[in-house]
C-alpha cells in the first residue's frame, strides 16, 4: 500500500502526481535508477514529504551505489514515520555497504524490536555479524531466518558476506 502525506491540491493536481509516482516507479522497477529519480523528484518537488517518493529515490541512489544521499532520504522518512520499516531495512543496507556495520544493526534492531520474525532483518543482521567476524551469532541469526523463511538458505549459499563462514560445517548444514 502507498503511503504518503495527503496532498491538499486539487483532485487533478494529485492525479498529476500519481502519475508521475507510478511513472518512476514503472523505471525503477525496469532498471533506470537515473529515470525513476527524475520522477520522483518531480513528486517531491510538489510534495516534499511524500513517503514512497522518498524511500525510492533513496533506493534508486542505492542502485547508483549513492548511499550517503540515499541514507539522507531515508532518515526524513524516519523523521516523517519512526518506525518504517523499510527505510529502517534500507538505511542499515547503505549504512552495510558503506562498511557501518554496527550502525546497520542498530537500524536492524529497531525493526526486530517491531517485528521480532522479519526474517529479512535477521538474514541482514547475520551478514553484518559474519563480515564482523561474529560467526557463532551469524550462524544462530542465518538460523533463525532460515527457519522463519527457507529460501534464506539459497541466498546464503550465494551471498560474499558469508565467504568467512564457507568451511564451516554448520554454515554447509544450513545452507544445504
Amino acid at each position: 500500500m502507498d503511503e504518503y502525506i495527503q496532498f491538499s491540491g486539487s483532485d487533478d493536481e494529485e492525479s498529476a502526481i500519481n502519475s508521475l509516482y507510478m511513472i518512476g516507479l514503472a523505471h525503477a522497477k525496469r532498471g533506470n535508477p537515473r529515470d525513476a529519480i527524475f520522477y520522483f523528484d518531480k513528486v517531491l518537488a510538489v510534495e516534499p514529504r511524500h513517503i514512497n517518493a522518498l524511500v525510492n529515490k533513496g533506493n534508486s541512489l542505492g542502485k547508483l551505489g549513492k548511499y550517503t544521499e540515499a541514507i539522507s532520504l531515508y532518515e526524513e522518512v524516519l523523521c516523517i514515520r519512526p518506525e518504517h520499516i523499510t527505510s529502517l531495512l534500507n538505511k542499515g543496507l547503505a549504512l552495510h555497504h558503506l562498511g557501518k556495520y554496527a550502525q546497520a544493526e542498530t537500524c536492524y534492531d529497531i525493526i526486530l524490536s517491531i517485528e521480532p520474525n522479519h526474517a529479512n532483518t535477521i538474514y541482514h543482521k547475520a551478514c553484518a555479524k559474519s563480515i564482523q567476524g561474529k560467526h557463532d551469532e551469524a550462524l544462530q541469526l542465518l538460523e533463525e531466518s532460515i527457519k522463519i523463511d527457507p529460501n534464506y538458505a539459497q541466498k546464503a549459499s550465494r551471498d560474499l558476506d558469508f565467504e568467512p563462514l564457507r568451511k564451516e560445517p554448520r554454515f554447509i548444514a544450513l545452507i544445504s
